[in-house]
């Protein structure tokens, strides 16, 4: 019998997106939009853009995509996603450098911890701005490109399950999530007249180097241990849900946020 507390083996890619181009927000360092970039060049897309607000860490993760999975078709790219010039640019330089987008993934998002009664107006303002508006931006002038070019897509979103569930200081994240659910939901329908089709994941825990430096390990065993598996996800297992909705296989899914969790009901 699998002990399903201890990490499972990684999942080589099957070619989902063979021959599909990429773009991916908030896609350096060690979470789910690298692991996210390293499982799309693994399934088999011909080039991807990856954007990010840190430079140098930026600049690193292209040059590791390309020694790790020799695709030279990387590129990198600043975005503040807060930022609708900037966005803008992002999306124009990957239409231009991958001839088209055809997946666009929404990784940005930002969380702090913060109860309500203690939040200032800035720190409420900033989550929903990076986290949700940030989403909306991408999405609104990626449809406004794919409906000019006349063929469509996929955009895959990134929420939380913290859109359904409560947590403790988690009040701007929360809501900020629960309407990137909504958003998705809506803007879905009103792309399937462009041909393009959204979705969203909603992890719940997904465990990397960069949250346990700034999660205390108190907090993280507790979560952990609301999981049915006892562990965190790793970040590839969200990657690759996010893989399936990007990929031919989820055809016949528009508007759906797939929970990848294994929280007790």
């Amino acid at each position: 019998m699998n002990d399903l507390s201890k990490t499972p083996a990684y999942v080589p890619g099957h070619g989902l997106l063979q021959g599909k181009s990429v773009l991916i927000t908030a896609a350096a360092g060690a979470g789910i939009g690298f692991a996210a970039a390293t499982k799309a060049i693994e399934e088999g897309c011909r080039a991807i853009v990856i954007s990010d607000v840190h430079e140098a860490r930026l600049q690193a993760s292209v040059e590791n995509l390309k020694e790790s999975t020799g695709l030279q078709q990387v590129w990198g790219r600043l975005c503040n996603v807060t930022q609708e010039a900037e966005v803008r640019a992002l999306i124009d330089f990957a239409e231009t450098h991958l001839e088209g987008v055809d997946v666009l993934i929404n990784n940005a998002g930002l969380g702090t911890s913060k109860a309500l009664v203690d939040m200032e107006d800035d720190e409420w303002n900033k989550v929903l701005d990076v986290t949700l508006n940030g989403t909306m931006r991408m999405t609104r002038y990626m449809l406004q490109v794919m409906k000019q070019r006349g063929h469509g897509g996929v955009i895959v979103n990134n929420a939380s399950v913290l859109g359904w569930r409560a947590q403790k200081e988690q009040a701007h994240y929360a809501a900020a999530k629960a309407g990137v659910m909504a958003l998705t939901r809506c803007s879905a329908l009103e792309a399937v007249e462009l041909g393009v089709r959204i979705n969203a994941v909603a992890p719940s825990l997904a465990v990397h180097a960069m949250l346990r430096k700034s999660a205390p390990e108190e907090l993280l065993r507790e979560l952990e241990g609301k999981e049915a598996f006892g562990r965190g996800a790793e970040v590839w297992e969200v990657a690759n849900v996010m893989m399936f909705l990007a990929s031919d296989y989820s055809s016949y899914m528009t508007g759906e946020v797939v929970p990848v969790s294994s929280q007790h009901a």
